[in-house]
């Protein structure tokens, strides 16, 4: 569906690449007072993916919510990408999403037709993934946003978060990356429709599957690589869990076009911003091009999860992904905290 507005032009930034750096937004939250429950398992002083209240002994619910720019000029997949990237952070917790409410802000310029192709997308998303919207707020602003508060539910003792991992676990990424890349090259219509349909598929697809396979597993730790890209989330999950992340430049998935794009200095603000956050803690082992660190820099949005698990499972695990995602690789490992929190090997 065309609009009669791109989407994506009435917007300064795109998708997850709009998100406040993780470093910023952990000073704006210094000195808060909060109260304290025993019955919350993750709050976000844990620098998660979402939160987790134990309700009773057999049941926690999950809490999150997401919502971004356009990233796309389809209403439609606009909405349904937005509300597949926001059900992303329950299913990295190891959970279900169950019920969602709508967040938009409409922009002046954008028809009724418009506003209801993109909420259409979502419960599209939604539906697919079982949960139902339920309500939600809508108002009217300079710039149109989408996304969705979600609550999901997971048992206590499976809550997934990402400070667990442990040494010796294997990672394993469901999603190449790059996208952030590739639309930023796109508004500047470097891009092939071939392959941007291609991505379009990739962020609209609901992390479910990868989640339902995952479960199946002793995974120790997980997340979604989405706004702070796979360095930024990895650097987090090194952090909380005090180990050191070993990534293996070769093995991560990645869509070849990409490089060349970051190659051009086709590079969104958002990786700037994620490599002034996390560079610190990474460590090359070898020399890497920069076009790749970029793209290992690069904000995702709906992207993949990824997971740490015993490397005497992940075989096993990569092998059943790979059936229905097969872009699914094993991307590195983890050891004891070494005198930095990632090496790229």
């Amino acid at each position: 569906m065309e609009t009669e507005v791109k989407l994506t032009k009435l917007a300064s930034c795109a998708g997850c690449g709009a998100k406040m750096g993780a470093g910023t937004l952990a000073k704006m939250l210094e000195g808060f007072k909060t109260h304290s429950d025993p019955n919350l398992i993750v709050g976000y002083d844990k620098s998660d993916d979402a939160s987790v209240y134990k309700i009773d002994e057999n049941t926690a619910l999950i809490q999150t919510t997401d919502f971004f720019p356009p990233i796309v000029d389809d209403p439609y997949l606009y909405g349904r990408i937005a509300a597949t990237n926001a059900m992303s952070d329950v299913y990295a917790m190891g959970g279900e999403p169950k019920l969602a409410l709508n967040i938009m802000c409409a922009a002046n310029s954008m028809s009724d037709d418009t506003i209801r192709e993109i909420l259409r997308g979502g419960y599209d998303a939604a539906y697919e993934a079982g949960a139902i919207i339920t309500g939600g707020h809508t108002i009217k602003g300079a710039e149109p946003i989408y996304g969705l508060a979600v609550s999901g539910f997971v048992h206590p003792d499976k809550v997934l978060t990402n400070s667990n991992a442990k040494p010796g676990d294997n990672l394993i990424l469901t999603k190449p990356l790059g996208v952030g890349i590739i639309t930023t090259g796109a508004k500047a219509d470097m891009v092939e429709k071939s392959l941007l349909d291609k991505i379009y598929t990739q962020m609209a697809t609901l992390n479910k599957t990868a989640r339902d396979i995952m479960v199946k597993y002793s995974v120790h730790s997980c997340t979604d690589v989405t706004g702070f890209g796979l360095m930024g989330h990895s650097y987090e999950m090194a952090q909380g869990s005090n180990v050191t992340v070993h990534i293996k430049a070769n093995d991560v998935p990645y869509h070849k076009e990409a490089f060349e794009l970051a190659s051009m200095g086709l590079i969104p603000e958002g990786a700037y911003r994620n490599r002034r956050y996390a560079e610190a803690g990474v460590k090359l082992k070898r020399d890497i091009p920069l076009a790749l660190q970029d793209i290992f820099f690069d904000p995702q949005t709906s992207g993949g999860l990824m997971f740490a698990l015993p490397e005497e499972e992940a075989e096993a695990c990569l092998e059943e992904l790979k059936k229905f995602i097969p872009e699914a690789k094993i991307i590195g490992y983890v050891t004891e905290k070494q005198d930095s929190y990632i090496i790229l090997e």
